[in-house]
């Protein structure tokens, strides 16, 4: 039976007789022979090459690597290599060995004389077991089989999946608190003295919207826009916001401590990486020499020059957005449909929202290239120093892809288009956008809904149907050739190891990077459920049921529709765990910006505390937040329009030459558009919240960060027992042997 276990296959087109690529296939297995490898061909409409490596290679790999202490328990003792380590050797050996032309097996694929190369899916039950008890969607709420996991597919996918569990089991809790929030907002959403305000302002009449023939409208207009506003933006945020910037923290430091428990149970805890590399790079090749570590400072200029280049470029394409919508809606306002004309605003903002998610689509790819050659360019050493060299430069150019739009309207919409009279605009043509108002948060809040819901619906359908449709194509081409052959000629016995090969052939390919896009897409969603989270309360709900879905479809995608993907051993997730720390820390900034900027929690406050009627007139009869509306709106003449603004003639409702004055948000005065006092009391509420917020949130996360403490107490004691016990043991092989 063993003799049957092939550790790899080559797969390679039948290419004539003496051409050039036949004879650099031939140089390359007579290597692989050289070095003691079995090899065995097998012929069907391509040819097969399966790889077994010697014994040797394995003894000297547990020779190099095995505990100082393994020399004191008896040597004859000869433990078999767990396949994934057998598998991961081989790949080593199969990607390093070279042929007399110089040529190692990545330029022999890229010049087509082996066309895949693949570690096979055994019939082991460890197999079986994982794809009854985990690749089914029925198992959805179950606990994962971590342990079985990495007996498959080695440390890093399970490391993934330990950790892409905890995360989702913790977003229960995040979630649970945003639909309370929520629904807390909903309840409320009538009782809000501010929003009945705008409801019954029927004789406010408010400034046109855009300069063609724009109406003048009533505020109570948008009663409706201004309830839902007030169901996001309330007391409750603030809190939730809080909570998520806490949640975070905790996450991670949990996170730690439950890494550290599943790398001691795989007596990982001190694994070092470079040690491996080299024994491996001994065991192909005896004479090799190390590769040194380089760093260049004219290297590294050039590519930090190029990385903002980079994302100077993502944020010339959030202008773009911005373009668009200011354009749709000036378009949409003098459009002949009643609807678009009302609507005009609302329409641009959800159009906008699928355009930046188009954009997204787009944008991931070309990132990915651009990075790629960013990381060639710096020549990192490792296989791992490479990964996290792109991990970081990816993570920005993606978080930058995602996110500067929302930064746009959160913190600048609005803020910056000037007043009545004197509008900002783009080519001295579109005026800016302007917020609603009762404030811009509803804005954020559509984009975040659009964006996420996309993002989660469209992602996970093409994740899955992509790889299984590709599945279903492959097999039914293969198929009628090979059913002629076996009716050609059925005195042939078939060979055992054709069926599994040439099934494992069709199914589809991993790469280097099967599980970084994994770990990428996980920790953008991430992004999504803290940065924001004071604007869009059901992030974590939304990004909880994704990751249930998202769990087993990764399984079933790995277990039933892909190749096997060369086991990778690591004893933590690497660069990403400070990513997420750096994330935590935007999460605090963020939610604080968002509470201090887009939402109208602080003038609220400051109205309540200083200008209401509670204050000034000390009646309590009357709830403290009468009369905020009018009080945080503007009045512009007029007669001070731009000469080119023009007014429409007939309008429903009003007679247009009675109107002389007309409102807007802001606080300014009426004769010379200054700003009054109340704005620089306002400015400077906000900015004291956001550093007490933020100080506050950092303050606390330390706390967290020193309480929970990293490495639980029982792995520690388990550590010093070990330590201790080979000591003693040593101690006594030297007393013994000096006895003798």
């Amino acid at each position: 039976q063993d003799e049957e276990k092939w550790d790899y296959v080559l797969v390679s087109d039948i290419h004539q007789m003496g051409s050039e690529k036949e004879i650099k296939r031939k140089k390359f297995l007579d290597e692989l022979s050289k070095k003691g490898f079995t090899i065995k061909k097998i012929e069907d409409n391509k040819l097969f090459y399966g790889v077994r490596a010697p014994k040797h290679i394995f003894r000297k790999y547990q020779w190099l690597l095995r505990n100082p202490d393994s020399r004191l328990q008896n040597n004859d003792a000869q433990q078999d290599v767990p396949v994934t380590t057998r598998i991961r050797i081989v790949n080593f050996i199969l990607h390093n060995t070279v042929t007399p032309d110089l040529e190692k097996l990545r330029d022999l694929m890229k010049k087509k004389v082996f066309e895949a190369m693949f570690p096979l899916h055994e019939k082991e039950e460890v197999r079986e077991f994982l794809k009854e008890k985990w690749a089914r969607w029925r198992d959805i709420f179950c606990l994962q089989p971590i342990e079985k996991i990495r007996c498959y597919f080695g440390e890093k996918v399970a490391l993934y999946f330990a950790w892409l569990g905890w995360y989702t089991y913790l977003l229960g809790f995040a979630a649970v608190a945003g639909l309370v929030i929520f629904v807390a907002g909903i309840t409320v959403f009538n009782s809000s003295q501010v929003s009945k305000d705008i409801c019954e302002a029927n004789d406010t009449i408010m400034c046109p919207l855009c300069d063609q023939k724009c109406p003048f409208w009533r505020l109570s207009d948008t009663c409706t826009y201004a309830r839902i506003t007030h169901m996001i933006d309330n007391e409750g945020t603030v809190s939730f916001a809080m909570f998520m910037a806490i949640w975070a923290t905790v996450f991670l430091e949990l996170w730690k401590r439950q890494r550290a428990r599943v790398v001691t149970k795989w007596d990982l805890y001190g694994w070092d990486e470079d040690e491996e590399e080299l024994a491996m790079e001994l065991i192909n090749n005896l004479q090799h020499e190390p590769r040194k570590y380089q760093h260049s400072y004219l290297r590294s200029t050039i590519v930090l020059l190029l990385v903002l280049v980079m994302i100077a470029v993502l944020i010339g394409i959030a202008h773009a957005l911005v373009i668009y919508r200011v354009v749709a809606t000036a378009l949409l306002t003098q459009s002949n449909s009643e609807f678009f004309r009302e609507q005009a605003n609302m329409v641009a903002v959800i159009t906008g929202a699928v355009l930046h998610y188009i954009t997204i689509v787009i944008m991931t790819k070309v990132n990915r290239r651009v990075a790629l050659f960013l990381c060639d360019m710096e020549k990192p050493r490792t296989f791992s120093q490479r990964e996290n060299n792109f991990t970081i430069k990816i993570f920005i150019f993606q978080f930058l892809t995602n996110f500067s739009s929302l930064i746009y309207i959160a913190f600048f919409l609005g803020r910056i288009n000037g007043h009545p009279g004197n509008y900002v605009r783009i080519a001295g043509k579109w005026r800016l956008e302007e917020c609603h108002p009762s404030g811009c948060i509803t804005d954020l809040f559509i984009q975040m809904g659009i964006i996420m819901m996309l993002k989660q619906t469209i992602s996970n359908v093409v994740e899955y149907l992509v790889p299984w449709l590709t599945h279903k194509i492959r097999k039914r081409q293969k198929h009628p050739k090979k059913r002629q052959l076996v009716l050609g000629e059925e005195e042939e016995v078939e060979d055992p190891c054709k069926k599994q090969w040439i099934s494992n052939y069709r199914l589809n390919e991993v790469n280097i990077f099967s599980l970084f896009d994994e770990f990428l897409e996980m920790v953008i969603q991430y992004s999504f459920t803290t940065i924001f989270v004071a604007a869009f309360p059901l992030a974590p709900l939304l990004a909880f049921i994704n990751n249930l879905i998202e769990i087993r479809l990764d399984a079933i995608k790995m277990m039933r529709l892909s190749r096997r993907m060369v086991p990778r051993k690591a004893n933590d997730i690497g660069i990403w765990l400070q990513v997420l720390e750096a994330i935590g820390i935007l999460a605090v900034i963020g939610n604080g910006l968002v509470i201090a900027i887009t939402s109208d929690f602080i003038p609220v406050q400051v109205y309540k505390y200083t200008y209401s009627p509670c204050m000034t007139e000390n009646s309590t009869a009357v709830d403290c937040l009468t009369g905020y509306i009018n009080h945080s709106l503007s009045i512009f003449r007029v007669q001070d329009f731009e000469p080119d603004t023009k007014l429409p003639e007939k309008m429903q409702d009003f007679v247009s030459s009675e109107i002389t004055e007309c409102r807007y948000r802001d606080y300014r005065n009426a004769d010379d558009y200054s700003y009054t006092v109340q704005f620089w009391h306002v400015f400077a509420a906000r900015l004291a919240f956001l550093i007490l917020f933020e100080h506050a949130a950092l303050c606390v996360k330390l706390i967290a960060a020193w309480y929970v403490p990293d490495v639980p107490q029982s792995v520690k004691n388990h550590l010093l027992i070990e330590k201790h016990n080979n000591l003693r043991k040593e101690l006594s092989m030297m007393e013994y042997s000096t006895e003798v």
